[in-house]
């Protein structure tokens, strides 16, 4: 338990971080569901092409916003990609 009115408000602004990049990762986890779905269909090349961009913005900006790190985005936007050249 917080002893300190610092620690306290600490506490407070963790639980209403912890909400927002709850949000974010699930906002990332959605785009990247809708291109895996989109290439288990096989879908027109346009389609993948506008979902793979999508998905790469959300990913890139889960990395600015300090939830993703960049390596790991790097690493996911590489495998989709490569999934997305292997399908066409």
């Amino acid at each position: 338990m917080a002893s300190h009115k610092s620690a306290e408000k600490c506490i407070r602004k963790t639980e209403r971080r912890t909400e927002i990049n709850k949000s974010r990762v699930s906002r990332i986890r959605t785009y990247i569901k809708k291109l895996e779905d989109l290439l288990s269909k096989s879908a027109e090349k346009k389609l993948l092409s506008e979902a793979f961009v999508q998905a790469e913005k959300e990913i890139k900006r889960g990395v600015t916003k300090g939830v993703l790190h960049r390596n790991t985005a790097a690493r996911k936007v590489s495998r989709l990609a490569k999934r997305i050249k292997a399908s066409a």
